[in-house]
């Protein structure tokens, strides 16, 4: 079984997911449990995860899988369009209406419909939609009474956190447990490396096919810089930075000269404002670790009030991992914090985008003996 995915598009010769991460393993059978059954599912995750690509394995599974799947995506249409879309319009209800129109609900009738980023929904909009969850009644733009009902299957999906929004009062608490029937999150591809060479490959093989060329091989030192890099954009940046690859590949064999310099950043040069900025990073861990001041005092504060930059943080981070070979829990005594430290402190590097991958360090020579089951517990924990 695969695990993983490309959000589109799918392999023509299976509906089952490409990865082997026990998180991609446990949404592999949250899918399976969705598809039993008609209630409504609630998919979250980053933008460029997958999330589509879920709402269409649930379909397929289940059984409305010979019924259509309709798939309208919420953030991209002004709400008068929107509305058009979902629910239909009579003819002459505003300009250009020269007849009546099925919305997608309506075509959608005893299949599925998948609206993607519905948390960017209007409060108008999300109370029309509540309405409809509520009655499957579908009244059209430009009418005084409902046509018909339907029976549909509605899956949603976000990259926004609805319980900030709702707390903000920008989403709809009654429509947010109406969509939350069942809740579906997808892992961002950072949080699940060891899926990252498995898609990798599959792309490769994808879209050398597609462009019938030669599938190129990745060389071991390129592969351990595509591990390690952070894809914010998730399998669809992978998705797309694979298909360039294939187009530009000459020998056949990609290495570290054919990646772009934000995976490979260049060498780092050393302007007087990067030394003070070297300074700065190396006074701040010597009051931590020999000086035995709290991570708290000397970095989260100055931090906080932008007194340094991320990129000083993951410095300071990466010095740390180096010398508890690639340890998050030990880092956390090292910085003069204490053990219930450990969760807040991984909290907050993931908040600000500054946790810092763990492998690379568990490999480096001349630090002392191998970590132990704890510290692998550990450092697994600290990316996730």
């Amino acid at each position: 079984m695969g695990a993983g995915w490309p959000p589109s598009p799918m392999r023509e010769d299976t509906e089952e997911l490409i990865g082997r991460s026990p998180a991609i393993r446990s949404l592999d059978e949250e899918i399976s449990y969705a598809a039993r059954s008609d209630a409504k599912v609630l998919i979250t995750g980053e933008s460029g995860s997958g999330k589509e690509v879920i709402a269409r394995l649930i379909h397929r599974r289940g059984q409305l899988a010979r019924n259509q799947l309709m798939t309208i995506n919420c953030a991209g249409l002004p709400d008068s369009l929107l509305e058009s879309e979902l629910f239909g319009h009579v003819r002459g209800s505003f300009t250009g209406a020269y007849r009546d129109k099925s919305g997608l609900l309506e075509l959608g009738h005893l299949g599925t419909v998948f609206m993607d980023e519905v948390g960017e929904m209007s409060l108008r909009m999300q109370a029309l939609l509540l309405r409809f969850l509520e009655t499957g009644e579908i009244q059209r733009v430009g009418s005084d009474r409902a046509q018909n009902r339907v029976d549909v299957r509605v899956i949603a999906a976000t990259n926004r956190n609805l319980t900030e929004r709702i707390a903000a009062r920008e989403f709809r608490e009654d429509l947010y447990y109406r969509l939350n029937v069942i809740h579906l999150t997808v892992p961002a591809l950072r949080d699940r490396r060891e899926d990252i060479s498995d898609l990798l490959d599959h792309f490769l093989r994808f879209y050398a096919e597609r462009h019938r060329l030669p599938k190129p091989q990745v060389a071991p030192d390129a592969l351990a810089q595509l591990v390690a890099y952070r894809w914010p954009g998730n399998v669809r940046e992978l998705k797309n930075f694979v298909e360039r690859l294939v187009l530009r590949s000459r020998t056949g064999l990609i290495t570290v000269a054919d990646l772009p310099s934000e995976i490979v950043p260049p060498p780092q040069t050393f302007t007087p404002v990067a030394l003070m900025r070297n300074q700065v990073v190396d006074s701040m861990f010597d009051r931590m670790v020999r000086g035995h001041e709290s991570f708290w005092t000397v970095v989260y504060e100055p931090f906080m009030l932008r007194d340094m930059t991320r990129e000083d943080l993951r410095a300071i981070v990466s010095r740390g991992l180096e010398q508890t070979r690639g340890s998050y829990r030990i880092l956390v005594e090292l910085f003069g914090m204490s053990p219930g430290d450990y969760k807040r402190f991984l909290n907050f590097l993931r908040k600000h985008d500054c946790q810092v991958p763990f492998q690379r360090f568990r490999t480096l020579p001349g630090r002392g003996d191998r970590p132990g089951p704890e510290d692998e517990s550990a450092g697994q924990e600290a990316p996730s």
